[in-house]
């Protein structure tokens, strides 16, 4: 062997040795948690409530103390709510060591982010409602929200049984989100007995939506259910009643956003939006709890309930480090999959089934109020 080889061969061991030195010093280090969420662009309200509820989390348990002695190091990627930065923001997050990623929002930033995860077995929590995210063997994947077919078939029950509507429009973008709960919402109606006179799309983004609205009324529905995101829907909310619309709106969850209301203005009033319960309909204590902790830390309230669902991510993760006494992904992962009782949510108790779906999201349907608030109209409250 040459005097270089061995030299060579040197180095490596010692390179080796230093990584398996790296290794256990960053056990004995913080525990690194991700946040992957769209902290700028139209989401944004969106991504800084994620942050800042986990950023609120994460300060409550370190000035305890932290989490079997060490403190949580929270590491933010912005995914500006995009595929495409979601990749980047999924490579970033697992070569900074996290244990687990918080978020994201979209479903088509979740889809190009968990395969990332999957390769490098770190959990994500994440409230993408597209079906495909729990269809794909991903056993780090584990959604925070209630699936899309969840809630078309709450949406058709609601419209053919309860309101019996006789004629129903649906309208989506074109977003992997929008276009798979609009077809899971039109073949439940369908499947329900009920009849839908029109179907459209809309771009994301376009601002008016006068062309589509006035093609979509001349179908003369009763109600208009919309499975895109706030951002279009307050719009299309407040162009409908310029049109004389008399049409009763209906939003799809990713529509209950604090921000519906200020974008649709005086017409928000009157609009229904399906989703779980809102904040501030949360019965359980630690919602509360928690609501009175992120208004007084942030001065406002949480923008959605986005914040609370991603907020019952993050603690379930805690939970299983606690309860596994380990950042071992090995350990964490089979935990949360086969918790022996129900997590106490900030949203209500709830499990994880094998494919990472969680069971006990009770839905409802909430109409906004002229002050931008919320009450419950279907289950009617107790």
């Amino acid at each position: 062997m040459s005097r270089l080889t061995k030299l060579s061969t040197l180095s490596a061991a010692v390179s080796l040795a230093l990584m398996g030195m790296g290794t256990a010093v960053a056990a004995d280090g913080p525990i690194k948690i991700g946040v992957q969420a769209p902290i700028t662009g139209e989401y944004a309200a969106e991504g800084q409530g994620i942050e800042n509820g986990v950023r609120l989390i994460a300060k409550q348990h370190n000035d305890a103390g932290g989490v079997l002695g060490r403190k949580i190091e929270v590491i933010v990627c912005d995914d500006e709510g995009k595929a495409a930065q979601a990749a980047i923001c999924g490579r970033k997050l697992v070569n900074d060591g996290v244990t687990a990623v918080i978020g994201t929002y979209t479903s088509g930033a979740a889809l190009a982010a968990a395969p990332i995860y999957s390769a490098a077995n770190v959990i994500q929590t994440s409230d993408g409602t597209s079906d495909e995210l729990t269809q794909k063997g991903w056993k780090t994947f584990f959604r925070n929200a209630p699936p899309n077919s969840d809630e078309a078939e709450f949406v058709a029950n609601y419209f053919v049984k309860v309101k019996q509507y006789k004629r129903i429009a649906v309208l989506s973008d074109h977003s992997s989100y929008a276009t798979g709960l609009a077809k899971a919402t039109t073949a439940a109606i369908k499947k329900a007995g009920g009849n839908i006179v029109g179907e459209d799309f809309i771009n994301a983004g376009t601002q008016d939506y006068s062309a589509v609205l006035t093609k979509l009324k001349s179908k003369t529905p009763d109600v208009l259910f919309f499975s895109g995101y706030y951002t279009d829907g307050g719009l299309i909310r407040a162009q409908m009643k310029q049109l004389g619309m008399d049409t009763v709106f209906v939003g799809g969850d990713a529509n209950q956003n604090e921000n519906f209301a200020k974008i649709a203005g005086n017409a928000a009033a009157g609009a229904v939006i399906v989703n779980v319960p809102a904040p501030e309909n949360l019965p359980y204590p630690e919602a509360k709890q928690f609501l009175a902790d992120y208004t007084k830390a942030f001065g406002a309230p949480p923008p959605s309930i986005y914040t609370f669902t991603n907020a019952d991510g993050f603690r379930a993760v805690l939970a299983a480090i606690e309860a596994t006494k380990s950042t071992d992904t090995s350990k964490l992962i089979p935990w949360l999959h086969d918790m022996k009782q129900p997590f106490n949510g900030l949203t209500g108790p709830f499990t994880w089934d094998a494919k990472g779906e969680r069971i006990g999201s009770p839905m409802s349907a909430f109409e906004v109020q002229a002050g931008g608030g919320y009450k419950t109209i279907y289950p009617a409250d107790k």
